[in-house]
């Protein structure tokens, strides 16, 4: 069966919920004390209390634990900043802050960045429900940001254009190909496309 033509899940148990989020906790402690390479299904199943078919049971690879871990990341990051919008005169200003709140977060725990970045680089057809779910979020929190509820094409074109640059940066910062004040020239530029009128972009 293909990613796209599998069934959805059925909703999980308190329990069976209460498993999963010792997974993702193990998979993040493992991943921040050594990046993408110290994260090895039984040393997860080890620190979660569980046995290897059960890891395997919520998460068919450490690809997939670890795209899962940025879809938690950024629900986090979207919660915080439901709670406390970014800052900002327009939504290019407010776009920048926010995708800066987001590397900030990251750059926290390098280790566990790397890991989650290389991840979604390496993900391939298997894996691709949960990288479109990551798109999804990274797409709605950006939208948050611009204060847009029901987008145009024209609109959701930058927004893909604002996503790639932000993800191009990391990947640069990660290998230390590119400073953070480079970072948030990078973004700042990206994210002005916002407020350009349509017929300037083309």
């Amino acid at each position: 069966m293909t990613a796209e033509a599998r069934p959805a899940e059925p909703p999980l148990t308190e329990r069976q919920e209460a498993r999963r989020r010792s997974i993702l906790r193990a998979g993040a402690q493992l991943a921040g004390r050594g990046g993408f390479e110290a994260v090895q299904m039984r040393e997860v199943a080890d620190a979660a209390g569980v046995a290897l078919g059960t890891l395997y049971r919520y998460f068919p690879s450490k690809v997939h634990l670890l795209v899962a871990l940025m879809q938690d990341q950024l629900r986090h990051l979207r919660d915080v900043l439901r709670r406390q919008p970014p800052a900002g005169d327009d939504a290019a200003e407010r776009v920048a802050e926010t995708l800066m709140l987001a590397f900030r977060a990251l750059q926290r725990e390098p280790h566990l960045a790397d890991a989650m970045v290389r991840a979604l680089t390496f993900a391939d057809r298997g894996v691709s429900p949960e990288v479109d779910a990551v798109s999804r979020l990274t797409t709605a929190i950006v939208l948050d940001a611009m204060e847009v509820e029901d987008p145009t094409q024209e609109q959701l074109s930058v927004v893909r254009v604002i996503e790639h640059t932000w993800h191009s940066a990391l990947i640069t910062w990660l290998s230390g190909r590119e400073s953070i004040a480079q970072v948030r020239r990078d973004i700042e530029t990206v994210c002005g496309l916002i407020d350009l009128p349509a017929d300037t972009r083309r």
